[in-house]
């Protein structure tokens, strides 16, 4: 921002004015009142020209170097009252004189220019120090992009400020006045990464969180400098990322809090399913050892199977729930594959609409993970190939060992298009073919999360007809 490091031309001539004076009261004085000699005067100017030049600066003082060397000339150098020097002597005086009230002038000068800049850069770095401190220790108020701007305002005394979010779309101000002509200045900057210069002393700036910007800053007023700038503009990227991260987090949090507070009702509601349903159940079984006809015992056995699939409804929506808020742990033992999807394609039972579920699993295959979790996401696997599946067509379920054990469940039926097949492991997302099926979207997102707690995942892929869902779950060597 050069343009205020100029001086100001009326306080220019005051300075240079009030020099100039100092010089006409000097020669009075040692022309009129207190004769001195040259070497006296000359002494006097240079002290002059020395205090000038640390006072004020290197232009004033140079000028009065230049007045001095006159008014030395003309009244204390022979001939006197004359801008001429009659002898040779003098003239190597009036020499010296000059030069070295030109060099003490910008030796002083740069002493002094150099000091005012490490005054400035002293001042910005508490400034910086000030502001950095304000952005970091903020409260969530604080943080947010109108608590940025307000921190920059103040730390720098700026006249107007406005800063631009790219992520949220909104302009926040702080400041004496508004800066509203440089809203739509400021959308432009940010999309296109630049810094402009408007008429008035505005400097409107892309913020940039590495290479990609996030966002614009205008400003007006203060002596910042393109370097001081640049560290402002950082500061206001961090800023407004932890901002983003904050946000993020409290959503995050409101998101947890929701999930268990759904997966608490849920635990409640299921208790009070679970109670009724173990009653029916007993009951049943209590009947059966009093009916005599076929068909009351057939039906005791329906109500008691029905009854005991409701409650392994109930405990796997339980078990899902937890386990979408992340609230459940897993507990690896060892077991042997096909021992365990045996289990679950019985526990399935109707679920599965009379499609066979054919299990090639063999014995040798061994995993190291929680039997009910797993169990959790090989019934959804399996409940999800039954929907989906040609009507009556089988469903395997295969495993193979490499680098990594890989339980596969595959059935016949309209493809995945490709676009979806990494979609649908997302919460509530439901492929195309899904919009008429009942269902939640959370099926495959749970299965992917209890892959991913055991250290593998899960992958779809689809063609020629045949679907496959493949859970990979890391290898235990088995010791021979």
């Amino acid at each position: 921002m050069g343009a205020a490091n100029l001086p100001d031309p009326r306080g220019l001539a005051l300075r240079v004015g009030l020099a100039l004076g100092a010089l006409a009261g000097a020669t009075a004085l040692f022309h009129f009142v207190v004769p001195a000699n040259p070497t006296t005067v000359a002494l006097s100017y240079l002290l002059l020209v020395l205090l000038t030049a640390t006072e004020w600066g290197l232009l004033e003082a140079t000028l009065l170097a230049a007045a001095a060397s006159l008014a030395y000339n003309l009244f204390f150098l022979p001939p006197v009252g004359r801008l001429t020097i009659a002898d040779a002597e003098n003239w190597a005086s009036f020499f010296a004189f000059m030069l070295t009230a030109i060099v003490v002038s910008q030796l002083s000068g740069r002493a002094r220019a150099r000091h005012l800049e490490a005054v400035a850069r002293q001042r910005d770095l508490e400034r910086l120090y000030t502001l950095s401190r304000g952005l970091l220790l903020a409260e969530e108020g604080g943080a947010a992009p109108a608590g940025i701007a307000r921190h920059i305002a103040d730390a720098f005394e700026l006249e107007g400020l406005a800063l631009y979010d790219q992520h949220t779309g909104t302009i926040v101000r702080a400041g004496r006045t508004d800066l509203p002509e440089v809203d739509a200045r400021l959308r432009d900057v940010a999309r296109q990464a630049t810094t402009w210069r408007e008429p008035g002393g505005i400097v409107v700036t892309a913020v940039r969180l590495g290479q990609a910007p996030i966002g614009s800053l205008a400003i007006r007023g203060g002596t910042m400098s393109d370097t001081v700038l640049q560290s402002v503009v950082n500061l206001a990227a961090i800023g407004l990322e932890r901002a983003r991260e904050r946000e993020a987090a409290t959503a995050t949090e409101a998101a947890r809090r929701s999930g268990e507070l759904r997966a608490a009702l849920l635990d409640a509601v299921a208790h009070e399913f679970k109670t009724p349903l173990t009653s029916i159940r007993a009951a049943a079984g209590g009947l059966t050892g009093l009916v005599t006809t076929g068909d009351a015992r057939e039906l005791l056995a329906i109500v008691d199977e029905e009854s005991a699939r409701l409650q392994g409804l109930v405990s796997d929506a339980i078990r899902m729930f937890h386990v979408e808020v992340g609230d459940f742990e897993v507990r690896r033992e060892r077991h042997d594959l096909r021992g365990l999807v045996d289990r679950v394609i019985r526990e399935l039972g109707a679920r599965v609409a009379g499609r066979p579920v054919t299990n090639r699993i063999t014995p040798d295959v061994i995993v190291e993970a929680d039997a009910d979790l797993l169990g959790l996401a090989l019934r959804q696997l399996v409940d999800n190939a039954a929907k989906y599946s040609s009507p009556g067509s089988a469903i395997d379920v295969d495993a193979s060992m490499a680098s990594s054990v890989d339980l596969v469940v595959r059935n016949l039926g309209p493809a995945i298009p490709e676009h979806e097949r990494d979609r649908i492991f997302e919460r509530f997302v439901r492929g195309a073919q899904a919009s008429r099926l009942p269902g939640s979207g959370m099926g495959l997102a749970i299965v992917r999360r209890i892959a991913q707690a055991h250290g593998g995942d899960v992958t779809a892929a689809s063609s020629d007809g045949v679907t496959e869902f493949r859970l990979s779950l890391p290898r235990v060597e088995v010791p021979r």
